[in-house]
């Protein structure tokens, strides 16, 4: 159904099609005592507090052309912060162009899309195992919208605010609405992967994988770092001042942890081959 804004069809009444993009990212690092994990912990709250969570909010909102209604937000102990936006539509005076290509969305500086309520979520979990020495920080933003625009328009802007590991991206239109025959459209758009959305610098950087069950107009993508330098990995510190031993089984350990959060199994190496949990 590939559809021009001139060609656009005429619905009755309000576009009831629910699009939501969940995104989240990982970040790890290795934190070898304590303290570093302390420290660690201290400067995800204070790099990612409801304050700056609720910038990025506001900057996504802008990107699909929502107005804020209300904001709750909170920064938690010992660790952690969450931000709910619910928003609303702005009048729409010409046809939104953007919603009709499958292309990445624009940076807040270059906002041209209208969309209809909506609310938009962040939840920010930082955690640490006391025995193994590596610290994650998930970050999980939810857009879920109605209207002509997908929420996908601000993954671009999305994957720019944060350090990213790991990404998933989960992306689902449910319910109908109805033209003015009272035919039913369970989808308004051409989607055939979210990476089409993502900018090709940023796809160059990962692997990714794809699993979309397009006749359920469900897409999920999950992308991991292609490169690894240990002294991103390390906190406070770089890997000059380790041996040879010690940053060839920290590499290990940080590929490990990173692979397991990547497939979503506990896994277990054997003979150089990956066994995983089921």
């Amino acid at each position: 159904m590939k559809l021009t804004p001139e060609q656009r069809i005429t619905l009755h009444g309000f576009n009831n099609l629910t699009k939501s993009l969940s995104f989240n990212m990982y970040d790890v690092c290795y934190t070898k005592t304590k303290e570093e994990r302390e420290a660690y912990i201290e400067y995800i709250d204070e790099q990612y507090n409801a304050d700056r969570l609720t910038k990025i909010l506001n900057h996504v909102s802008e990107i699909i052309g929502a107005h804020v209604l209300n904001i709750a937000k909170q920064d938690y102990v010992p660790q952690g912060s969450s931000v709910t936006m619910l928003v609303s539509e702005g009048p729409i005076d010409e046809a939104a162009t953007e919603s009709f290509e499958e292309s990445p969305g624009p940076l807040p500086d270059n906002v041209v899309m209208h969309l209809d309520k909506s609310h938009i979520t962040v939840h920010t979990y930082p955690e640490y195992h006391p025995d193994e020495g590596i610290s994650t920080f998930r970050a999980d933003i939810d857009v879920s919208t109605c209207g002509e625009i997908s929420p996908l328009k601000a993954l671009n802007y999305l994957i720019s605010s944060f350090d990213t590991d790991i990404m998933t991206m989960d992306y689902r239109v449910r319910g109908f609405t109805r033209d003015i025959t009272g035919h039913k459209l369970f989808i308004d758009h051409e989607i055939s992967s979210i990476q089409n959305y993502i900018p090709d610098k940023v796809k160059s950087l990962y692997d990714m994988i794809d699993v979309n069950v397009y006749q359920e107009n469900i897409f999920h993508t999950k992308c991991k770092l292609r490169e690894f330098d240990l002294n991103n990995y390390l906190f406070g510190y770089t890997k000059d001042k380790l041996s040879p031993d010690e940053q060839r089984e920290i590499t290990e350990s940080l590929k490990w942890e990173m692979d397991e959060i990547f497939y979503g199994k506990n896994i277990t190496y054997a003979n150089g081959a990956a066994i995983f949990e089921t």
